[in-house]
């Protein structure tokens, strides 16, 4: 199920883009719905609803594109994730239970952590630590991100759990330093 799904949202546009070719070629699609599409179907031209993407209608991108919607039906990669994501939430556990954690939420395949913190750069410090404990996750102002690769196992989850707590740590030590 998606991510829409789930919140009951029925979205006028999606825009997709990275994983849809598996990430081997730059490629990128807007979904809508019948409605928006025939507001905007016609012969003449000035109705139409152009773009201009730069990423859209290479044939080798929507090869690689139809290639891996192939995977994820043979391989139902649509409900392994859904064990995954309990997976990489009970493995994250102690970093959600942690003292300056005020707002941990995660819906499909995305993680967030707001982090209790004035410390200035947060993100800048917390991104530093995450990449020397061997995690990539995409801090904004201090909330963490984490939206990790399918192929994860249990033990890349722990693996990220891990690193994320022990960023955590190691950048709120340095707040007394840097304040």
């Amino acid at each position: 199920m998606f991510a829409h799904q789930q919140a009951g949202i029925r979205p006028d546009f999606i825009c997709l883009s990275k994983g849809l070719t598996g990430g081997t070629l730059p490629l990128s699609a807007v979904l809508t719905t019948e409605t928006v599409y025939q507001a905007f179907y016609d012969d003449d031209v000035a109705r139409g609803f152009l773009h201009s993407h730069s990423y859209t209608g290479n044939p080798l991108a929507c090869r690689a594109a139809l290639a891996t919607l192939e995977l994820f039906e043979q391989n139902d990669v649509l409900a392994h994730n859904v064990t995954l994501a309990h997976t990489i939430t009970q493995a994250c556990a102690p970093l959600t239970a942690h003292a300056r954690i005020k707002n941990a939420r995660q819906l499909g395949m995305i993680w967030a952590w707001d982090v209790d913190t004035t410390q200035p750069h947060f993100s800048r410090r917390y991104h530093q630590h995450a990449l020397a404990h061997g995690v990539l996750l995409r801090p904004i102002g201090n909330t963490i991100y984490a939206m990790p690769p399918y192929v994860m196992n249990e033990d890349t989850a722990g693996h990220l759990a891990r690193g994320a707590l022990a960023a955590l740590e190691a950048t709120l030590a340095e707040e007394n330093t840097h304040a």
